[in-house]
């Protein structure tokens, strides 16, 4: 299976026929292989109406024309089963999932439903009644779960990409396991209308992919904000952190040593290693950070009252037919039954003391980066001890939608057996595009298969974060950094972003008054000069407040920078000049700073 951007090239090229491709699809799905995938595949006749309505369709007019995908089976396509994997559970939907419509809507193809650890609990993939799942690499070894069936398909290149459910870590470890990028997004930011909920108020649908461009194609389709879904939420500027992560000089936190749990697997140790310095390699600067908060709120997910919020999704049927569940998982849902009302407002209490003292994090770094599990087991290893295996697998990925944070897997790697190791990288809610800007580059600093495929990762356009989040604003003096006004970027979350200098079409001036002193650039076209300024990031929904606290002659304009690029920017009305000391020839506000300062010694001390 080509990447989505090599597909739809070929369809728009003339190059592959839809028809010839899907045929070839379905003949890949249906061929019998024993990992236990599928749950439903469709028929030809069922696939049918996908392929006529884009029958006389112009490719380039659908954004994601003819491209097949994967469903997890707690997720609805209108007239196929779905099951949550349990057969007495089993329900025909009539319309499809909110995010499944908008993908069809988009041109995609969906060919089936995919196995999962029944009603989404579990990260082994083993815990379903149509079969262990078995990994894309080693039949023998856990395809991690609950998503399993969807990172198998699309690790196999059965499917361009898949859909599935993220609520501890379903849409992570199952990637990390299959050598693919599994996007965890900012929970609401895709509906989970139509989905059955195993955590309502958590749950997260999630995206496998075999790039992170064909992740992000996806989810720029998929993130429409629908109404009618309680726990959606419109994409925003971000709360914590910066404006932009993606740039090329980023922080980013890692684990304290002693924190970091690999169970016994050191190749996961060494690859861990290698993807930190590689990042270190990509622009970031490293920073050792306390990881006790996470893992805490990690363990309340399973050992506090949340489960009860699982029990609450089924309760109906499990008092019902508590027969009907697989073993381990009735276990664990009934186990649900049991927590207090008071039991969950403490562990809400606790919760929320918790994300208050990871909030204070992303003052120090950008994003963290984990192993997004520390090792791997074999099918009987997990048998053997389900739930503390399960527990294991865990470790770096519960605390995520509790704590609001979104999150992206990527491959980081092969251990000596054969077997993929990945990382996850990790930032406040919505700084998804960013994440997958940072993860692209990351995948691509290393020569690595796509998926379980003999393919190289192709060389395909880097992914470009649409800064809709932020406002890039040239300043030339009192907010440079370090400089006295430069508190007010700061108090408004505005990240410094790049030191450049103006087109040279500019005069420059120290203007009366102060403290503190302040400069005035004045565009004059021809006789002017080339500026030090500097670019920062500033918050959109925060630039108005900025923009309010500049007192005249100064506003913000347009400035063209020396490589020809406009942002946003100081300018001086050229009345406000009048009088004031010409520093053009200086070109930097510092060295006119610097140079006052030394007049002022000299006066001193004459």
């Amino acid at each position: 299976m080509p990447t989505l951007t090599a597909l739809l090239d070929d369809y728009r090229g003339g190059r592959r026929s839809l028809r010839r491709h899907i045929a070839d699809t379905m003949a890949a799905v249906r061929s019998g292989d024993d990992r236990s995938i599928w749950i439903t595949v469709l028929d030809d006749e069922q696939l049918e109406p996908y392929l006529a309505r884009l029958d006389g369709v112009d490719p380039g007019d659908r954004p994601l024309y003819g491209v097949p995908f994967a469903i997890k089976d707690n997720i609805d396509l209108a007239g196929i089963p779905t099951t949550a994997g349990c057969p007495d559970y089993s329900y025909v939907p009539e319309e499809s999932a909110f995010i499944v419509q908008c993908l069809i809507d988009a041109g995609a193809i969906p060919v089936g439903k995919t196995n999962l650890d029944q009603f989404a609990t579990g990260l082994v993939g083993t815990r379903s009644p149509y079969g262990a799942c078995g990994n894309a690499f080693d039949p023998l070894y856990i395809a991690g779960g609950s998503s399993s069936g969807s990172a198998v398909a699309v690790a196999l290149g059965q499917v361009a990409f898949a859909l599935g459910t993220d609520t501890a870590g379903s849409g992570r470890v199952p990637a990390a396991f299959n050598n693919l990028v599994g996007l965890k997004p900012t929970r609401g930011l895709l509906s989970a209308r139509g989905v059955v909920p195993a955590c309502r108020t958590l749950d997260t649908i999630s995206i496998f992919a075999a790039t992170a461009v064909d992740a992000q194609r996806v989810l720029e389709v998929s993130a429409r904000y629908d109404e009618q879904d309680a726990y959606a939420r419109p994409d925003r500027v971000p709360e914590l952190g910066h404006a932009t992560i993606a740039s090329d000089h980023f922080r980013f936190g890692v684990p304290r040593r002693d924190q970091l749990e690999y169970f016994g697997n050191q190749a996961g140790a060494a690859l861990f290693e290698r993807a930190v310095e590689r990042l270190q390699q990509l622009g970031g600067a490293p920073m050792e950070v306390d990881f006790e908060p996470f893992l805490e709120a990690a363990r309340l997910l399973y050992e506090g009252p949340w489960v009860a919020e699982r029990y609450a999704a089924i309760r109906e049927f499990v008092e019902r037919q508590p027969e009907s569940l697989f073993g381990v998982t009735r276990e664990i849902i009934q186990g649900g039954a049991k927590p207090l009302a008071a039991d969950a407002f403490a562990a809400q209490y606790r919760l929320q003391t918790l994300r208050r003292r990871t909030e204070a994090l992303w003052s120090e770094v950008d994003l963290v980066i984990t192993p997004t599990a520390g090792t791997i087991y074999t099918i009987e290893e997990v048998a053997a001890d389900p739930v503390a295996r399960n527990s294991d697998l865990g470790y770096y990925t519960n605390f995520m939608n509790l704590l609001d944070f979104s999150a992206v897997a990527v491959p980081a790697g092969f251990q000596p057996a054969g077997l993929p190791f990945g990382v996850t990288l990790f930032a406040p809610s919505f700084y998804d595009e960013d994440l997958l800007a940072i993860a692209d580059r990351l995948h691509g600093a290393q020569e690595l298969p796509m998926g379980a495929t003999a393919n190289p990762m192709p060389e395909e356009p880097s992914i470009r974060v649409r800064h809709g989040h932020s406002i890039p604003v040239a300043v030339c003096g009192a907010h440079m950094r370090e400089l006295p006004l430069s508190h007010q970027l700061e108090e408004r979350q505005a990240r410094f972003r790049e030191a450049a200098r103006t087109a040279p079409e500019y005069r420059f001036y120290a203007l009366p008054g102060g403290p503190p002193s302040r400069p005035g650039l004045v565009h004059v076209g021809t006789g002017g000069q080339s500026i030090r300024l500097e670019v920062w990031d500033v918050p959109s929904d925060r630039f108005g407040s900025f923009v309010a606290s500049i007192p005249a002659p100064l506003g913000i304009g347009r400035v063209r920078l020396e490589d020809g690029r406009e942002v946003a920017g100081f300018i001086c009305e050229t009345t406000g000049v009048e009088g004031a000391e010409d520093i053009t020839s200086l070109g930097d506000w510092r060295v006119w700073l610097e140079q006052r300062r030394h007049r002022r010694t000299e006066t001193t001390l004459s």
